[in-house]
C-alpha cells in the first residue's frame, strides 16, 4: 500500500512541476519585451514541449500501472490456488473414515 502512495505522490510532483514550469515560462514570455507574433510563437513552441513531456509522463505512469496490475493479478491467482489446495485437502480429510482403535484378532 505504501508503494501505491509513493507512486501517486511522485505523479503529483511530476505533474505539478510540468504545470509550474509551463506557467513560469508563459508568464516570462508575456512580460518580456517582444512582438505579439514572437510571443505567440514562443508560447506555441512551449505548449508543444509541455505536451510532449506530459505524454512521456503519462506513458511512464501507464507502464508502471500495467506492471502493478499484472503483479496484483499474479498474487491474487496464487492466493486463489492456495485456498483451493487448502479446501481440497480439508475435503479429503473429511471424506476419510475416522481412524479408530484397531481391533485385535485372536
Amino acid at each position: 500500500m505504501a508503494d501505491d502512495q509513493k507512486g501517486s505522490g511522485a505523479l503529483e510532483v511530476a505533474v505539478s512541476f510540468v504545470i509550474g514550469a509551463a506557467a513560469g515560462f508563459i508568464l516570462g514570455i508575456l512580460f518580456a519585451p517582444a512582438s505579439g507574433k514572437e510571443t505567440r510563437q514562443k508560447i506555441k513552441e512551449q505548449a508543444v514541449k509541455t505536451g510532449e513531456k506530459a505524454k512521456e509522463g503519462y506513458e511512464k505512469f501507464a507502464h508502471e500501472a500495467e506492471k502493478s496490475v499484472h503483479f496484483v493479478r499474479d498474487k491474487a491467482h496464487d492466493g486463489v490456488e492456495a485456498i483451493r489446495d487448502f479446501v481440497e485437502k480439508k475435503r479429503e480429510e473429511m471424506t476419510k473414515p475416522p481412524a479408530g482403535p484397531k481391533k485385535e484378532t485372536k
